[in-house]
């Protein structure tokens, strides 16, 4: 009688390698989890380095046209303050835009968050038990 109920239970071996199986089945997930966070991450800063410096040139090619337009037609009157004007005004944007960055940069979500939740949702999950 003893050998049936050990039998139908599956025994210690059992519970060892439905364990096993369910851990790598966890380990599995999560591996995969990161690296889909590895991928998007890849993907948002290449798009990102790109449009950034699309938009780099298009604003460079402009600004030297713009400064170009304006200093000629102040010549003959005021081409020392149109230059002047530009230059801080130039400083001025550069200055936002370093802030912005460094903001961005701050502001930044923590690269494999989802996979951290999930794992402390594992973990926790594992206690409980």
């Amino acid at each position: 009688m003893a050998e049936e109920s050990h039998a139908e239970t599956g025994g210690l071996f059992e519970s060892l390698k439905n364990l096993s199986v369910s851990l790598v089945g966890i380990v599995q997930t999560r591996l995969e989890l990161l690296s889909v966070d590895i991928a998007e991450e890849r993907v948002h800063q290449t798009t990102l380095i790109v449009l950034a410096l699309l938009a780099l040139f298009c604003f460079g090619v402009g600004v030297v046209l713009l400064s170009i337009l304006i200093v000629v037609a102040f010549w003959e009157s005021y081409r020392l303050a149109a230059l002047g004007g530009l230059a801080g005004i130039f400083l001025a944007t550069g200055a936002g835009v370093v802030w912005f960055a460094l903001h961005k940069i701050r502001t930044k979500p923590k690269l494999f968050q989802a996979s951290l939740a999930e794992l402390a949702k594992d973990r926790q999950h594992l206690k409980a038990r």
